[in-house]
């Protein structure tokens, strides 16, 4: 794999290039391809997906007087994309959607960010 985080979700459906050597020793193929059906022992793996809609900060005694009904004035404007994070780590962008009365998300920019 390149010096990505984590897999491109472009790469799922597509063979991705990874080392591979029989016995600890290199038999002239240091690298062979597999495709995304060899990653079958991660796709159960749980991760913790957030779609965060603003942030705000204040003092705790504004968070102590702050009751029903209270609003909490966000950083975002309307219309404006929302971050999707996957365990923490910043992934995409997307938008706000209603199916069947609850609230989903659609990804309208995936994020690319290189390993530092």
């Amino acid at each position: 794999m390149s010096q990505k985080e984590g897999l491109d979700f472009e790469e799922l459906g597509q063979s991705v290039p990874v080392p591979f050597e029989e016995h600890g020793e290199s038999d002239g193929e240091d690298q062979r391809l597999r495709s995304a059906a060899d990653l079958d022992a991660v796709y159960d793996i749980p991760v913790q997906m957030s779609a965060v809609l603003g942030k705000a900060s204040m003092q705790v005694s504004q968070l102590l007087k702050l009751g029903r009904g209270a609003v909490v004035e966000l950083d975002r404007k309307v219309g404006e994309a929302i971050d999707i994070y996957v365990n923490n780590r910043l992934v995409a962008r997307g938008e706000v959607v209603v199916v069947d009365d609850r609230l989903g998300v659609t990804m309208t920019e995936i994020i690319k960010s290189d390993r530092g």
